[in-house]
């Protein structure tokens, strides 16, 4: 097992170093913490949500400013010429005289009861972009973890393989010499060439996917991605953010207590509710008026003095409006009802949803700790069978096959251990996203 772990550790440099040469691009070292953090400044999934946040902001102010009452200037004139009525007795006739009043005109108004109810739906609606916001830097940074350990794996199998070809390599060798001196089977040695030049090939193809990991994660955190990201770790062991045996009962209490997405969903709810609330009640509240005259009045009887002066207008209403957006709109009632009843329902199922990812979750964490021990045990068999086999081998008694089986059973005790605590490390970081935990949760190494 420590043999192992040392010398994956000790061929880093070497395959790093073969992998730049040749795709002819630049190493730049990361590592999870530098992950975590670009995950959430640099992602545009992240920057995207934060620019919802900006736009719900901005809608809450144009909300706000319903208040104020919208102003409409103009300028007018008004002249009158011809018949008119004799006031108080009721009269009309022919007087010929004219009447005009040139002066500006201002209205403004204010619909109170939109002006209330959606100002306090807008209130929730940067509530729950606010919360948005949170959830994609949650699911952002769960990306970027698990990107980074599929890098990490991949870096880590290359390693594997890369010393499965070592040795595979230098048993070759030996054989090719007892060949030389007439005490081994050429087939044998063809048998052994065989093996490596199958490892030279697996060893290729781990090398690729080391680097299209390598392109994934670049993506995720929006980096160049023709620059190589090379996991500063030296090897692969298990990272704790929650023991195997966590309570699931206080893992899911905290995952529907803290999950942004359940708290955006309850700012809907209530946003919904302001909405229909405005349409059952809004129309209610009159909306208020006025306007204001200023100018000059003047005018006379045809043929005589034309008299002018100062004049002032002021009018002051309150009113209601009935039918379409106003009083008895039971069309925009029922659907503002119907929108309420549908964001409830989704929160129940986001709910559902919520706890069905901590269980699972928390299943996956389990398991994989299981099978990390289980690895750990068969790595330790198939290092002493084939130590075994070579110890043997050295007296006479064993055959090429079984060094060649017991090679490629060390490679894959090797592969499969690796694979488990890359798997685990990313169910950690799964479960941390599940409960609503702090997208930079730091780790601990088990001793």
């Amino acid at each position: 097992m420590r043999f192992s772990i040392a010398a994956i550790g000790a061929l880093t440099l070497g395959v790093c170093v073969a992998c730049a040469q040749t795709n002819h691009t630049t190493s730049s070292p990361i590592d999870l913490p530098a992950v975590l953090r670009l995950a959430g400044a640099r992602n545009l999934d992240v920057q995207i949500a934060r620019e919802g946040l900006n736009e719900a902001r901005a809608n809450r102010q144009i909300a706000l400013e319903q208040f104020i009452p919208s102003v409409t200037p103009g300028v007018t004139y008004h002249q009158r010429d011809g018949m008119a009525q004799a006031v108080p007795a009721g009269t009309v006739s022919d007087t010929h005289f004219q009447s005009y009043a040139p002066g500006g005109t201002v209205g403004a108004q204010v619909v109170l009861g939109d002006a209330i109810y959606q100002a306090l739906a807008a209130r929730q609606l940067v509530r729950a972009s606010d919360q948005s916001l949170e959830a994609q830097r949650e699911d952002s940074a769960l990306s970027a973890a698990q990107a980074y350990f599929d890098l990490v794996k991949a870096k880590a199998l290359a390693d594997v393989i890369k010393e499965a070809v070592s040795i595979s390599r230098a048993y070759q060798q030996e054989l090719h010499q007892a060949v030389g001196a007439g005490i081994a089977f050429k087939g044998d040695e063809l048998r052994v060439q065989t093996q490596t030049e199958s490892c030279q090939i697996s060893l290729r193809q781990a090398l690729e996917q080391q680097r299209v990991a390598a392109v994934n994660l670049a993506q995720i955190l929006h980096l160049d991605p023709t620059v190589d990201l090379v996991p500063q770790d030296a090897d692969l062991v298990p990272l704790m953010l929650f023991p195997a045996n966590a309570a699931l009962h206080s893992l899911v209490q905290q995952a529907l207590s803290s999950r942004p997405e359940l708290k955006a969903g309850q700012a809907l709810i209530t946003a919904a509710r302001d909405a229909k609330n405005g349409a059952v009640y809004g129309a209610l509240v009159p909306s208020v008026g006025a306007q204001v005259f200023a100018g000059g009045l003047g005018g006379g009887h045809e043929g005589g003095p034309d008299n002018f002066g100062h004049s002032e207008d002021y009018l002051v209403g309150l009113g209601w409006r009935i039918g379409p957006g106003g009083l008895f709109d039971s069309g925009r009632i029922k659907a503002n009802q119907a929108r309420l009843a549908a964001t409830q329902l989704g929160q129940t199922k986001l709910r559902d949803v919520v706890v069905s990812q901590v269980v699972a979750a928390v299943t996956r964490v389990q398991s994989l700790s299981d099978q990390i021990t289980l690895a750990q045990r068969n790595l330790a068999t198939a290092s002493e069978t084939l130590r075994l086999t070579r110890q043997r081998k050295q007296y006479g008694v064993g055959i090429v096959l079984e060094d060649i089986l017991a090679q490629q059973a060390l490679t894959q005790a090797h592969s499969d251990y690796v694979t488990a605590v890359a798997e685990h490390n990313k169910a950690q970081y799964g479960l941390n996203k599940a409960v609503g935990g702090p997208p930079d949760a730091s780790v601990t190494r088990p001793q």
